[in-house]
């Protein structure tokens, strides 16, 4: 049968609750999620990755499907590894067992259909057609067009490791009508972490590196934070209140200081409730905006928002890189670069063209184009010491390799134009 996206929209913008989501974990659906499978995935504990389950496709998904429908299927255990960051500490992360991530890529995608029609605007992660550009987009509408005075930024600490299980099914409930669809979620939920040879429960947080964590963490934020602040706080404050949201990252932007400091004041009791907890040592409300004048910046999905002026001493928002995140990107920069010592020149080009592409078209947003050549200008100074080093003649003249650098790499490139609004659409 598959997967008829529109009518589960349909169903859920007009009914309160939405049925027989459960038969749409079909056979039809599996296939489909198996043929987007990358090849090249890192396996679970089952050992088995795409090219070995292809083998039996067929009798592989009717099997499963067979054991859903008995309720004999239960998730694996999450295999727990740890990659490096850019600051020397390490990063968890969750690799499912092959078949988990088939059920769990469907129901994920059915989460999708239903929550589309119920999430409000102010969030922006992880949905479709929504990006990270949209929510900077806002922020810049927001101080430019906007009464923004005061921002409160936070931090949520260990959102994706501290979400509650009870709280979670209850927000689900509320809105799925299918007990046997939430029952696989619960399964999902409390099918363990293995790190090494010990099994450890999780009785809190969502699967780690699960395709349906993403939307389990926008429901839960969606009652937590948006809904709150939609129907609860904005109505009770006297100025202006503009709010942003990218899975736990979240920015409050206010007119006046005493929202933002009665904001301030009952947040942590509302985290607290639902079992999270703000980071106090991130957390603050500042002066900012076109009326503040100060010279105050905060950091938000890697950028850095400043007060600035045009050339005109006209006001404007300031959007850059962020110091933190550019710094991590040149050090990652470094040791890749260190690594292609001995590897083809042609071949090295073609991926230094592919980083820097990558690079930006996420940073290279309307007003960033200094940070943007500051990474290019770092990353040709990388290559080219690279290959003088290894030259063991002599060293490659910089007229060579100019040749080469403009032959191979694109220059730096503004992607988004994030002020494409007019003051009517705030």
């Amino acid at each position: 049968m598959g997967i008829n996206d529109a009518e589960i929209r349909r169903q859920s913008e007009v009914y309160s609750k939405v049925q027989n989501l459960m038969h749409c974990v079909d056979e039809s659906s599996l296939t489909e999620e198996h043929r987007k499978q990358e090849k090249k995935k890192a396996v679970g504990i089952d050992g088995v990755n795409k090219a070995a389950y292809d083998k039996q496709a067929g009798m592989n998904i009717r099997s499963l499907v067979e054991r859903m429908r008995r309720f004999q299927y239960k998730p694996l255990p999450v295999r727990r590894v740890y990659i490096p960051k850019a600051n020397g500490k390490l990063r968890p992360l969750g690799i499912s067992a092959y078949e988990d991530r088939l059920v769990q890529g469907v129901m994920a995608r059915l989460l999708n259909d239903v929550y589309e029609e119920r999430f409000l605007d102010c969030s922006y992660g992880f949905r479709p057609g929504r990006s990270a550009h949209q929510a900077v987009e806002f922020i810049n509408r927001s101080v430019m067009a906007g009464k923004v005075g005061y921002v409160l930024e936070a931090d949520i600490k260990g959102f994706f490791d501290n979400v509650d299980h009870e709280w979670l099914m209850k927000f689900l409930e509320h809105d799925i009508q299918d007990k046997n669809f939430l029952r696989y979620i619960k399964r999902f939920l409390i099918a363990g972490i293995m790190e090494g040879t010990e099994l450890k429960d999780s009785d809190r947080g969502t699967p780690q590196g699960g395709l349906i964590s993403p939307v389990l963490a926008n429901v839960y934020l969606h009652y937590v934070l948006d809904l709150w602040i939609d129907k609860a706080i904005k109505p009770r404050l006297k100025g202006e209140v503009y709010y942003v949201r990218y899975a736990d990252d979240f920015l409050i932007m206010f007119q006046k200081e005493q929202d933002a400091g009665a904001v301030m004041a009952v947040l942590p009791k509302r985290l607290g409730k639902f079992g999270l907890e703000l980071a106090e040592e991130k957390t603050r409300i500042m002066p900012f905006g076109r009326y503040k004048g100060t010279k105050e910046n905060f950091d938000f999905l890697g950028f850095t928002f400043f007060n600035a002026k045009m050339r005109n001493g006209k006001y404007k928002l300031g959007v850059r890189t962020s110091k933190k995140k550019l710094k991590a990107k040149k050090q990652a920069a470094k040791a890749w670069v260190k690594e292609r010592m001995n590897k083809p020149v042609t071949e090295t080009m073609t991926q230094v063209a592919a980083i820097l592409r990558g690079h930006y078209n996420y940073y290279g947003v309307s007003g960033n184009f200094t940070a943007l050549n500051a990474f290019y200008r770092h990353m040709r100074y990388l290559v080219h010491k690279m290959l003088n080093r290894r030259s063991q003649r002599k060293s490659v003249t910089y007229d060579k390799f100019d040749r080469i650098w403009q032959y191979h790499v694109p220059a730096p490139l503004i992607k988004v134009d994030i002020c494409h609004w007019s003051p009517k659409t705030v």
